[in-house]
């Protein structure tokens, strides 16, 4: 006597399937994670390091305050910078190079345009002068105030949320030429849109992991400019900079592996959602047979004859 398979709603054919439950999601997840901070401790350490510091920075807020000989100081010395002539030597600049560009070749220079050139590298180095000048002056500022106030502390978040805002922008703009070039090809191949979605979404995790990536790289490699603009001691220049790689580090890992974990939660939630409309409609009451003509739902099927009569049938295995 043949024995009937249990119904499997997975539809894998076997006698049963695994049932993964959010539990298991979350304790293979936790195993992984102490797994990569054995292995890598450098990583884990700094990734801890640098979330304590940005958790005493949303306590403690953004470095110390300026006390008031501190202000007047840094006002005195930033008052001093001329920005006026540093326009005015900019703008010369402008209209002798303008002058150099128009009066030269494609591949050739010649007296005319020698004199013209001659005339732009002087306004270049007046220029240059200039800014330098005014570049001393606000390090001399920034020095009164120190690296750790709220001055120092704010160029360099300033500095973080800018590098921060066109990663961001660079993963958005990506994203939506990807949207269109891979809608497309999904076309071309007649790809159903759960497919496309899918490929969509892990397109948008990489594009975003590139952008912030990048963005975080730039960032430190620009911010030994700005603390050497504070005229710390060696020390104190080598702690902050770790301090804020660290807290830089940490923010955009943090970031990503929120993005990531809401793209597999909700992936997670479909696949869910629909093994559970699979159970309904696989049912004891939902079962329909299917062959050869109309459903019909009391357990047979209407067959279609040749002469176009029907004629109620049972299953096969019925």
């Amino acid at each position: 006597m043949d024995q009937q398979q249990p119904f499997n709603p997975a539809g894998t054919g076997g006698t049963g399937g695994t049932i993964v439950t959010a539990s298991d999601v979350t304790s293979l997840a936790l195993s992984s994670l102490k797994s990569f901070s054995k292995r890598h401790k450098v990583i884990s350490t700094s990734y801890l390091y640098g979330l304590t510091t940005l958790l005493l920075l949303a306590l403690l807020g953004g470095g110390s305050k300026l006390t008031l000989d501190q202000r007047r100081n840094y006002n005195e010395i930033m008052n001093t910078i001329d920005l006026q002539a540093e326009y005015s030597a900019a703008s010369s600049y402008n209209a002798a190079y303008a002058n150099y560009y128009h009066s030269k070749g494609w591949i050739s220079c010649d007296a005319h345009c020698q004199h013209y050139k001659k005339i732009s590298e002087r306004r270049k180095a007046e220029w240059d002068a200039i800014k330098a000048e005014g570049n001393a002056r606000m390090s001399d500022a920034k020095s009164v105030a120190g690296l750790f106030s709220e001055v120092g502390v704010g160029e360099v978040t300033d500095s973080f949320w800018g590098y921060f805002a066109s990663g961001k922008q660079f993963a958005k703009r990506q994203s939506m030429w990807d949207a269109m070039f891979m809608g497309f090809r999904s076309m071309g191949r007649d790809e159903s849109m759960a497919e496309y979605m899918l490929k969509m979404l892990m397109q948008v995790l990489i594009n975003f992991s590139m952008g912030l990536i990048m963005a975080l790289i730039i960032f430190i490699f620009g911010l030994w400019n700005i603390i050497q603009t504070y005229q710390p001691s060696p020390l104190t220049a080598l702690f902050f900079f770790v301090t804020a790689a660290c807290a830089a580090f940490a923010f955009v890992s943090t970031y990503l592996f929120a993005l990531y974990g809401a793209a597999a939660g909700g992936v997670y939630g479909l696949v869910k959602m629909a093994e559970t409309n699979g159970r309904i409609e696989g049912g004891p009451g939902g079962r329909r047979n299917i062959r050869g003509g109309r459903v019909d739902r009391s357990g047979g099927y209407q067959r279609q004859g040749a002469w176009g009569d029907q004629r109620n049938a049972r299953a096969h295995y019925q």
